[in-house]
């Protein structure tokens, strides 16, 4: 049931709507669901982007001693386009704080007078897990672990605890000392910390007001990421001193219960084994590699994640948040084993966007968004988070960012079924009006989306389980350049098909060996998967499916699906075979493009990421009417049809459009 929100929700400017030609009688008529258009004119709540805030303020927050409403209030968000807040006990005295612990229930009861909406972050900065030291402070022994290699001594092997070197070490919020997330102690101590302490005091607003938990960059630590730029790093606090007689060393991740559990689900004893998990090709270095990391990846996904995903779900909460260095294909292996199956474990996953040149998503950038897109269509889930904000700008002294900018941003990652916008963006980088403007734009396309089916056609398969068997860890800072011949050609191919996909407008999921071989395939050459078919299988160079995948996989190929294999083809040779029911003419790699299927109906999500303007033409297969809706004024069209049946379409530099064609 649909729950009513106040009417202070839609206390907005609204723009007019525009219909030309007799775009209202058609309308009317069917073409454009009338009920579709009451969200599009007034977005609700629910819709539109939340405010990330850590720590609410008690001037605004608490109610003045008369009883009189505050001058700002939580209303300051609404006026400003917001929707909710992402938020938090305040981080000083965390979770101690009883003054704080009033000033966050005053600030979600007035979230709840108001009708926005409510996400918890559940950390003292980040990376999530620590509790803001307080696991560690009640078991040093919870601390992340490493097995450290060094083959300059007798006995190469050591097991410490791992911080030197590691994120936890190098980031923005503070250098202290973690946890291990594949120590089910550990984690059981952090959801007491942090979640038992806000159900103690907010339980009445679960599954109401409150609606999730954001969780935010937890890893395992065992790998070198390198040193944060001067001069942010100088100005990080530091909570643990780093041992400066710390020597970096090739590590991998270890726990209390490790060996027990590889010989477990192995019957093999890993101390026996450990040297091949940091050198030797030979098959059986290679099968221990294998193993390792396809259990450290179902002890993370286990422990962490699906015990937070457990525990939100027990509370009628979403799990959210979103993992760490998604775009760093060959670092998913040593910070969390397989980053899919990581954020399949979530209810809504989600993913870190630091820049609002949109451009970023014909580069790198659309793998941060596959993965947690994928990882919701492949569990047959709608709702993707992102943390989205003009970071890189700002270090590179060239921001705030700019209105059209963020738009096509957000347009980006709707493309791809983005959902949920939690922001980072400065509230006072940009006048109030522009706010409204941004976040009315955000509204308008969930309006439309956020209810469809996002479509694809394509798997591209994730490599994982090969990196798995390839993956050396190393002393020094992780790149692709430190890893074997086959591993770097697997990477570059992966990265090179999915850009070009992206580039090409030809929506896709990625899928690991796992979730291929749980698919089915259909008698008419498709592959089901997570509620969806899928015609074309997308294999990067030198990767080779396990049994189980490689079986379906024949199985699709012997019933006439495509099953297409990059030997070094140019991408437009390669992808020549996969049909798209509506492409643009002239080709542009600029234009990222979304398929939805909604009630019937066709919706193409178009966004021009680049600095001139786009003039082509939209060809589909159907003739039905296109009608044409504009985000970012509120203004729809219906589009007139060349004589060949394909329609005129323009998108200005950074400019968005919604296309909607009638269904059947």
């Amino acid at each position: 049931m649909k729950q009513r929100l106040p009417l202070s929700c839609f206390l907005f400017p609204v723009f007019s709507l525009i219909a030309v030609c007799a775009c209202g009688a058609e309308i009317e008529n069917g073409n454009v669901p009338a009920a579709w258009l009451e969200s599009w004119k007034q977005p609700p709540c629910a819709d539109r982007p939340l405010q990330i805030v850590h720590g609410l303020d008690p001037r605004w927050a608490l109610p003045p001693a008369d009883g009189a409403k505050p001058d700002r209030g939580m209303r300051y968000f609404l006026d400003h386009g917001l929707g909710g807040v992402v938020c938090n006990v305040a981080f000083q005295d965390y979770l101690k704080s009883e003054t704080n612990w009033k000033t966050l229930l005053s600030g979600i009861k007035q979230c709840e007078e108001l009708g926005m909406v409510v996400w918890i972050y559940d950390e003292e900065g980040y990376p999530s897990g620590a509790a803001g030291g307080l696991v560690l402070a009640e078991n040093p022994d919870f601390e992340a672990l490493e097995l450290a290699y060094n083959p300059s001594l007798p006995d190469p092997f050591q097991i410490r605890r791992s911080y030197e070197f590691t994120h936890a070490n190098n980031n923005y919020h503070a250098s202290r000392r973690y946890v291990n997330l594949i120590d089910d102690r550990a984690v059981n101590c952090f959801i007491a910390k942090t979640h038992d302490a806000y159900r103690q005091r907010l339980e009445p607003f679960f599954g109401k007001t409150v609606q999730a938990f954001f969780t935010d960059e937890p890893s395992l630590m065992a790998v070198n990421l390198g040193l944060i730029p001067e001069p942010a790093r100088s100005g990080v606090r530091v909570v643990d001193k780093p041992d400066p007689q710390a020597k970096s060393l090739p590590a991998v991740p270890w726990s209390y219960d490790i060996v027990q559990q590889y010989r477990a689900r192995f019957g093999e004893d890993l101390v026996e084994r450990r040297k091949s998990l940091f050198t030797g090709d030979q098959p059986e270095d290679r099968r221990t590699r294998s193993q390792y990391w396809s259990l450290i990846a179902d002890l993370i996904a286990d422990r962490y994640f699906g015990a937070l995903q457990n525990w939100c779900q027990a509370h009628k909460l979403a799990s959210s948040g979103h993992t760490l260095w998604e775009e760093a294909v060959m670092h998913h292996v040593a910070l969390e084993g397989n980053g899919l199956k990581m954020l399949a474990r979530m209810d809504i996953p989600g993913l870190d966007v630091l820049s609002s040149d949109p451009e970023a998503v014909i580069h790198g950038a659309w793998m941060t968004a596959a993965l947690p897109c994928s990882a919701a269509s492949l569990c047959q889930r709608r709702r993707v988070m992102t943390e989205v904000s003009d970071f890189s700008q700002k270090m590179a002294d060239a921001g705030p960012a700019k209105l059209p900018e963020m738009q096509a941003t957000a347009a980006w990652q709707a493309c791809w079924g983005v959902t949920e916008f939690t922001l980072y963006y400065g509230m006072q980088d940009r006048p109030v009006e522009e706010s409204r403007r941004y976040c009315d734009f955000v509204g308008r396309m969930n309006a439309l989306l956020k209810p469809a089916d996002r479509e694809a056609s394509v798997l591209l398969y994730y490599p994982v389980c090969d990196l798995w068997a390839e993956y050396r860890p190393v002393a020094e800072p992780l790149q692709i350049g430190s890893q074997s011949k086959r591993a770097q050609t697997i990477m570059q191919s992966f990265l090179k098909l999915g850009q070009n996909l992206q580039r090409s407008q030809l929506p896709f999921t990625l899928v690991d060996h796992e979730f291929l071989a749980k698919a089915t395939v259909a008698t008419d050459g498709a592959i089901e998967l997570g509620g969806q078919r899928y015609r074309t299988l997308v294999m990067p160079a030198s990767a080779e499916l396990p049994p189980q995948a490689a079986a379906v996989a024949k199985r699709f190929a012997d019933a006439g699906g495509q099953v297409l294999v990059d030997q070094g083809q140019r991408p437009s040779e390669l992808f020549a075979p996969i049909a798209s029911p509506q492409r643009i003419v002239p080709a542009e790699p600029r234009i990222a493009m979304g398929r939805f299927r909604r009630e019937g109906h066709t919706m193409l999500l178009a966004v021009n990421v680049g600095k001139d303007a786009y003039q082509g033409k939209l060809v589909a297969e159907s003739k039905r009417p296109w009608f044409a809706l504009d985000p970012a004024t509120g203004q729809i069209a219906a589009l007139a049809a060349d004589a060949d049946g394909s329609v005129p379409i323009s998108l200005a530099a950074r400019g968005t459009m919604i296309y909607v064609q009638a269904g059947s």
